[in-house]
């Protein structure tokens, strides 16, 4: 008779540093398991790919003991690894953070192929590619010509903030000189012409 499951949990751990403290101890604590033995397992089941975030779906059963399944890295975790970042760009797709390669967009890809829904690499890349753009993250020969519109966009930008830079100066010296008494005080239309009515009295 097949032992009966009372939860599964989807968990996401550094690759072989799995501890009974929290995060590990607080969502299985309470499901009256072994943590020592957990992560004792996870630990050797992981140990080879030390550096990465593994996700472990659990199944814990009736009487305590559980079972796991390693999932493959996530997609963003494995971008950031092969560009050399901690973590992706804050403006996503607006901004480059950096630029990868099209044979580094293929070894994630080939790397996450198990846990999507293709078996078709040419695919999985497209779908790698998506989660890459939204996190600022380029790949060479994919998005060149994104790359040389964002970068005249920069361009553009900057000379924009510039003029304004230059705008906000003028404006803050002619305050400034205001302030100082430089200027003489332009009376209006309407005030000349009170003051001429007065002298008429």
């Amino acid at each position: 008779m097949a032992k009966q499951v009372t939860k599964i949990v989807k968990v996401q751990i550094p690759a072989g540093k799995a501890t009974p403290a929290p995060p590990i101890g607080t969502m299985f604590g309470p499901l009256g398991i072994n943590l020592q033995e957990f992560c004792t397992k996870y630990n050797d089941a992981t140990k080879d790919k030390i550096g990465d975030i593994i996700p472990v779906e659990v199944t814990v059963y009736e009487d305590r003991t559980f079972d796991f399944v390693l999932k493959t890295p996530p997609t963003a975790s494995l971008l950031l690894k092969v560009a050399g970042l901690s973590k992706g760009g804050v403006k996503g797709a607006n901004e480059i953070v950096a630029t990868i390669t099209k044979d580094q967009l293929r070894q994630v890809a080939e790397t996450k192929l198990p846990d999507l829904n293709t078996k078709d690499i040419e695919q999985a890349m497209k779908i790698v590619a998506g989660t890459a753009r939204n996190m600022g993250i380029a790949v060479k020969g994919l998005n060149d010509a994104e790359l040389e519109e964002q970068a005249a966009e920069a361009k553009e930008a900057e000379a924009e903030m510039a003029k304004l830079d230059a705008e906000l100066e003028t404006m803050e010296a002619d305050a400034k000189a205001y302030a100082d008494g430089e200027i003489p005080e332009v009376e209006s239309t309407e005030q000349k012409a009170e003051t001429e009515k007065e002298e008429e009295n």
